[in-house]
Order: structure tokens, then C-alpha cells, then sequence
């Protein structure tokens, strides 16, 4: 294949070699994919509708149940599809529309997280002026800013990398469209750019992570010197969950692409992949919602209401 005009679609990595692998992979990704639905649903509603839940840290945390959303709708759908139909195809237009998405929803949450750790920060080392830095407008923009830069993160990476001529095949090996994997059929040299960009991205990512360490020092700095042994715990159970995520998040993502060659795999490199990009979708509405009280209290109430009107 002389240039990326001549690929009309490519071909992503089976999850199985047999059918009834095949069929025990749709199954757990269908399972995976509504306990996702399933938890950011109830998450968005609780906060929609839980009015004592219009807080900074719940609008926040509504905003990273939308992007888990979008996470979890990017890549699944599509490997579900591939392994009930046994195929392999994906549009190259189709390809395009999931690295976009994808990275757009990952961009997002991981900025929103970012965004969280300083909500947490001050709200328990600064609480005097929690109300004013933090006021509606203020987490509108936040919320707003961190949306803005995974749109363009994923617009600059998706426009670079489908600009770039692929003379390596069609052949991708992962069971969704990424960048470096499709760097990996582009002609020698002509990556170059995409690596910069990437690089660029990098750097601010770790940015982001040592902000957050930061915040965390602070934070626990600040909550060892609390007298009150029930006020350390209610400190600790509103910033835990939220470290739990990013630790999930950040470690998968960097063992998945930075990990050392010489123990790299197919198997290894697909079971990462699904740590990062399904797994954290599904597991995050648990994780915040078993030590936050205040959200248990308007999901049981929910569920119960519901239960009475049938």
C-alpha cells in the first residue's frame, strides 16, 4: 500500500482463536460494558437529581461519569461486534471516529481528575475559601477548560496521524484503533511529527500527575495534623477513591505503552489495553460510590422510590 488513501479499512486484533473464546470475550465485554452503563447512569442521575449533591466534587465527578461513557461506547460496541461476528474489520472512517473519541473521552477524564485533586485540596487545606475559589462559575470553567483540551488533544492527534502515508499493511495489533499502532504502518520518517506530538502530550501529562501528587502531600499533610480520629477518617474517604482512580488510570496507561520490550506480548499487551480503556470505565462509579455517604444515601433513595411506584 503506496500512501493511506489506498486503505479502505483495517484489521484489528482478534481477542481469540477459537469461537468459544470468542464467545466468552463478548460475554465478559457485554457484562463489563452494562455495569459501566449501569454505575455513570446512576451516578449522573444521583447527581442530576440529588439537589444536596450540587457540589463542586459531584459536578465533577458527573463530568468523569460522562467521560467514562464515552470511553466505554468508543471501544467496546465494535470488539463485541468483531467477536460475535468473528472479524476482524474496521472502516478506516470507523477508525478515525474511535481514535478521535477515544482519546477525547481519556484527554477529558484524565484533566477532570486532575481538576478533582485540586478540589480536594482545597477543600480540606484552604476550606475558608473553598466558596470562593471554587464558587459555579469557577468549576464551569474548569469544567469547561478540561473538556476544551481533550477536544483538541484528540483533534491534533487524529488529523496527524490519518494525514500520515502507510506503506507497513493494514494489519493493527490491538483490538481497537490507537496511535501507536498505527504509527507502527506508516512510512519510515513520516511519524516524526505524530511523535513530537505525542512527546508534547506526554510531558503535560506528567505535569498533570506531579500536580496532583502535589495536591496529595498537601492534603495528607494536612489531615495527619487533624486531632480527631473521625475527622481524619472523613477526610481520608473523600480524597481515597480519587487516588485509587488516578492511581488505576496513570499506571495502566504508562505500563501499557512504556513498558520494557523485553516483556512484551500480544496476550500482555491486550490484557493492559483492557485495563486502561474498559476496566476503569466500570470500576470508577463503584469505587467513589462504596465510601461516599452522601451519594449512597440518594442512589438507595432513588432505587427504593422506583422500587415503590412498580
Amino acid at each position: 500500500m503506496s500512501n493511506s488513501s489506498s486503505v479502505s479499512h483495517f484489521l484489528l486484533l482478534p481477542l481469540a482463536d477459537t469461537w468459544q473464546l470468542q464467545l466468552l470475550h463478548f460475554c465478559l465485554f457485554l457484562g463489563i460494558s452494562l455495569a459501566a452503563l449501569l454505575g455513570n447512569g446512576l451516578i449522573i442521575s444521583a447527581v442530576a437529581c440529588g439537589h444536596h449533591l450540587h457540589t463542586p466534587m459531584f459536578f465533577f465527578l458527573l463530568n468523569l461519569a460522562l467521560t467514562d461513557l464515552g470511553c466505554i461506547c468508543t471501544t467496546v460496541p465494535k470488539a463485541m461486534h468483531n467477536s460475535l461476528w468473528d472479524t476482524r474489520n474496521i472502516s478506516y472512517a470507523g477508525c478515525a471516529a474511535q481514535v478521535f473519541f477515544l482519546l477525547f473521552s481519556l484527554g477529558t477524564g484524565y484533566s477532570l481528575l486532575t481538576v478533582m485533586s485540586y478540589d480536594r485540596y482545597v477543600s480540606i487545606c484552604k476550606p475558608l475559601h473553598y466558596g470562593t475559589l471554587l464558587a459555579s462559575r469557577a468549576c464551569a470553567h474548569m469544567a469547561a477548560a478540561a473538556w476544551a483540551s481533550g477536544f483538541l488533544n484528540a483533534l491534533l492527534h487524529t488529523i496527524n496521524t490519518f494525514s500520515l502515508p502507510l506503506c507497513h499493511g493494514n494489519a493493527l495489533g490491538q483490538f481497537f484503533c490507537e496511535v501507536p499502532q498505527i504509527l507502527k504502518l506508516s512510512c519510515s520518517d513520516s511519524y516524526l511529527r505524530e511523535l513530537g506530538l505525542l512527546a508534547v502530550s506526554v510531558c503535560l501529562s506528567f505535569g498533570c500527575f506531579v500536580f496532583i501528587i502535589f495536591s496529595y502531600v498537601q492534603i495528607f499533610r494536612v489531615v495527619l495534623r487533624i486531632p480527631s480520629e473521625q475527622g481524619r477518617h472523613k477526610a481520608f474517604s473523600t480524597c481515597l477513591p480519587h487516588l485509587v482512580v488516578v492511581s488505576l488510570f496513570f499506571s495502566t496507561v504508562m505500563f501499557a505503552h512504556f513498558k520494557p520490550p523485553s516483556i512484551s506480548s500480544p496476550s500482555l499487551d491486550l490484557v493492559f489495553s483492557v485495563l486502561y480503556s474498559v476496566v476503569p470505565p466500570a470500576l470508577n462509579p463503584l469505587i467513589y460510590s462504596l465510601r461516599n455517604q452522601e451519594l449512597k444515601v440518594v442512589l438507595w433513595t432513588m432505587m427504593t422510590g422506583c422500587f415503590q411506584e412498580h
